[in-house]
């Protein structure tokens, strides 16, 4: 497996805590919203299992209505009070589903999804950390949590790289659905 290389056969997105008192207090909250609608978009159009998170739900809240409408009606939905999303539940829930590579996305980029792509990495699962779909309340928080993800062995890329990735060839019969999104 090249860790640098997305298989829409082996991928799921995870969206991790955009949850209505964290997002907020996040300045980049609009942009968040945007490229997550768009790789949801992108997940049923490629056929990819979505996985959302909600860190302790009755002190943060749900997840936002932006992201909440779009979400397929398939997708699967953790409560959690760990701040890494690894949980014995979630690790049954990607045993069952069976892939390996995982798109992170969601908040806090140096909390919640940090410590989540630290846990993956450490299982020997392949991560695309999504960093214009994540965000921190302060750029430094945000940075430093980029850097350590990558450090740990994660893919840190960007919504148009993850979509066209995926997609491989303009002559895929994907290609007008996923090119509408970033239009």
């Amino acid at each position: 497996m090249n860790k640098y290389r997305l298989e829409k056969e082996d991928t799921v997105l995870m969206i991790i805590d955009l949850q209505e008192k964290l997002m907020a207090a996040m300045s980049e909250k609009a942009k968040v919203y945007k490229n997550n609608g768009i790789l949801i978009d992108a997940a049923r159009i490629f056929q990819l299992p979505v996985i959302l998170t909600e860190q302790y739900p009755r002190g943060l809240g749900s997840t936002v209505d932006e992201i909440k409408s779009k979400l397929p009606a398939d997708h699967h939905r953790l409560e959690k009070t760990r701040f890494s999303a690894l949980t014995p539940e979630m690790a049954d829930l990607l045993k069952k589903i069976g892939r390996k590579t995982v798109l992170i996305t969601g908040s806090e980029t140096h909390v919640c999804v940090f410590q989540t792509t630290r846990d993956l990495v450490e299982q020997g699962f392949n991560v695309h950390v999504v960093r214009d779909a994540v965000c921190s309340r302060f750029k430094e928080n945000f940075q430093n949590g980029l850097s350590l993800m990558q450090e740990a062995g994660a893919v840190v890329t960007n919504t148009e790289t993850v979509l066209f990735d995926l997609l491989i060839d303009a002559s895929s019969p994907d290609f007008r659905g996923i090119s509408a999104l970033v239009k």
